[in-house]
């Protein structure tokens, strides 16, 4: 479904862009490379050793161009959108051309393709 939207947008010539799964969380410490502890001690932290949180990678993609946008984070709560995508996608639509006119057969015909992509979905 997705790849048909990406299809019907560009006939349409719209952008379509993907908000990918966020990423982590990940440790917010330092990773060094390969430890030099001797062999069968285990690596120690010192007891001022805080973890300091977690951090996530929230993304979007947009296929047509192979575009990424990335930015971490520390909090991706479970907002409606989050306000760095809302931000990003803010400036995506001021870059934006005004979509193609298209005829009304032609717009019905985007319009039922769609529509049987959707349908196919309710069956799974």
């Amino acid at each position: 479904m997705i790849e048909q939207a990406h299809q019907i947008g560009e006939q349409m010539g719209l952008s379509v862009w993907n908000q990918q799964d966020e990423a982590g969380p990940y440790q917010t410490k330092p990773y060094p490379g390969s430890s030099w502890q001797p062999e069968g001690e285990p690596e120690r932290h010192p007891h001022e050793y805080i973890r300091n949180g977690t951090a996530k990678l929230l993304t979007l993609f947009h296929p047509a161009t192979g575009e990424v946008r990335v930015k971490g984070v520390t909090s991706s709560a479970n907002a409606t959108l989050h306000p760095w995508r809302k931000e990003e996608l803010s400036h995506i639509l001021q870059t934006l051309l005004p979509p193609k006119e298209l005829d009304a057969e032609t717009n019905r015909e985007l319009w039922e393709m769609w529509q049987a992509d959707l349908s196919e979905l309710d069956k799974t």
